[in-house]
């Protein structure tokens, strides 16, 4: 079994890569290949802003095709890098406050 170390930047205080991943196993080669990664429940803002219910910053653009653009600061999103509020699951199950970047039309 192979480990898999991931390291984790932080831009403002937010997570900038997938974190909490555990382990990659590989078979034998008599086996058939599968590969398992196994994620654990962890915060990702570890101090900006704790006490709002929930971190949400916008950003205003000249040059967008809809009013509001989210996107996905949990990577938990289903619809990466867009946000699907898959935030809403990950914060109730780990106590973070981590919620979307509005990018917002002029």
């Amino acid at each position: 079994m192979a480990s898999v170390v991931t390291t984790l930047s932080y831009i403002n205080g937010f997570c900038c890569t997938k974190p909490s991943f555990g382990f990659v196993s590989y078979p034998s080669s008599s086996q058939q290949k599968k590969r398992m990664v196994v994620v654990k429940a962890e915060t990702i803002n570890p101090e900006i802003r704790k006490t709002e219910e929930k971190v949400v910053d916008s950003v205003v653009v000249t040059e967008l095709s809809k009013n509001i653009t989210p996107y996905c600061r949990c990577w938990r999103s289903g619809t990466f890098p867009l946000c699907d509020g898959s935030h809403m699951k990950h914060n109730k199950a780990t106590g973070d406050n981590v919620g979307p970047l509005l990018l917002k039309k002029q």
